[in-house]
């Protein structure tokens, strides 16, 4: 007989799915920001460079921000289904 499957946690586990790409990219674009700023930094600001930047933060924020508030929400979700032995 097999464990029936809980819809909720398929749910949630595909959300962690996308939370994790969303961390991956936001980081990235973080990483990318510095790699210009410190180019930029080096051999004097140009305008592309700043705009670049502020691009790269003002996207790489939204990905974070919101993907690290839902990777609490999850890991606190999944500990309460432990402990109530879900």
């Amino acid at each position: 007989m097999s464990t029936p499957v809980d819809p909720v946690r398929v749910k949630r586990a595909k959300v962690a799915d996308l939370v994790s790409k969303s961390l991956r990219l936001g980081s990235a674009l973080y990483v990318l920001a510095s790699i210009v700023f410190f180019v930029g930094f080096a051999t004097g600001f140009t305008d592309a460079q700043v705009v670049t930047i502020v691009v790269l933060m003002v996207i790489g924020s939204a990905l974070l921000a919101p993907a690290l508030v839902i990777k609490y929400g999850i890991k606190n979700a999944e500990r309460e289904d432990q402990a109530a032995g879900r």
